[in-house]
């Protein structure tokens, strides 16, 4: 199983220069990979500038967002951000999406929340057919640089129900868990491979989890900006996250148990002492 690391795009109080420290300390640690998390309705950092600048500033760990709301953007604009970076980072970008489940991120976009899965449907056909170089949505050229592989940038999947396992299926490399647990995430990955069989996919798919963690002298803060970010859905988070090393090395042994082949510890509080302090735990 790998172990990656998110970055503290969301966390209020943190500057832009300190994620470019912490993408950079993060691939020195060793972690294999840097995912993002975002909300429209919150003064984040926005996840794929976070990960276009973490990309110029590294050069070998990988870049994933999870998970990006799709719904909320436009799928053109979307297929050619994701495209580029994609060429940007070298192939070392994973675009994660998902429908998302908050109204207020959508009506701050002036986009429709109730037919977003039907929208997320559509935009995945339209953005998988402009990386294939084909015209869409009535533009004469193509709209998006080529991927690195040369046929498309690869996608995961968020979402719990059974039509995000589908999309999981027909169009990811696999399935990413929110941060609710090793426990949580077990019952769809088996819902995954299962339909991952079914349709005939080859290989296995990716089984992806973020796992939230609050280490240190100050770890029982995380549970604030939790709060703050997350409102009730903090209430099934905030006690699986690990807040000493002997818990974190529990989560990776539980996570391990499940069969994920990647887990991104996400830090609660935005301070380089965590990356260190996680690293010290997982290394």
């Amino acid at each position: 199983m790998r172990i990656s690391i998110g970055i503290p795009n969301t966390i209020p109080g943190v500057e832009g220069r300190m994620l470019l420290d912490w993408a950079r300390q993060a691939e020195a640690a060793g972690f294999r990979s840097l995912s993002t998390i975002g909300r429209v309705a919150y003064p984040n950092f926005e996840e794929l500038n976070v990960l276009a600048a973490a990309a110029a500033a590294t050069e070998r760990i990988g870049l994933q967002p999870g998970v990006l709301l799709a719904p909320t953007r436009s799928a053109v604009m979307l297929a050619k951000e994701a495209a580029s970076l994609d060429q940007l980072s070298g192939g070392r970008f994973v675009l994660g999406i998902g429908v998302g489940a908050r109204p207020d991120d959508f009506a701050a976009t002036g986009t429709d929340f109730h037919d977003r899965g039907r929208r997320m449907d559509r935009d995945l056909e339209l953005m998988h057919r402009a990386w294939r170089g084909e015209p869409v949505a009535g533009s004469p050229k193509p709209v998006t640089p080529r991927p690195v592989n040369g046929d498309s940038v690869p996608v995961i999947l968020g979402g719990q129900s059974a039509k995000a396992i589908e999309r999981a299926v027909r169009w990811g490399v696999g399935w990413i868990s929110g941060g609710g647990g090793a426990a949580g995430a077990a019952g769809t990955f088996e819902q995954v491979r299962s339909g991952w069989r079914e349709a005939g996919r080859q290989g296995e798919p990716e089984l992806r989890a973020l796992q939230y963690y609050a280490l240190g002298s100050q770890a029982e803060s995380g549970e604030g900006y939790l709060r703050d970010y997350y409102g009730p859905f903090a209430d099934r988070i905030w006690p699986a996250t690990p807040r000493d090393a002997d818990g974190v090395r529990d989560a990776v042994r539980r996570f391990e148990e499940v069969g994920t082949t990647e887990v991104f510890f996400v830090p609660t509080i935005g301070s380089l002492e965590q990356l260190e302090l996680l690293a010290k735990a997982v290394f």
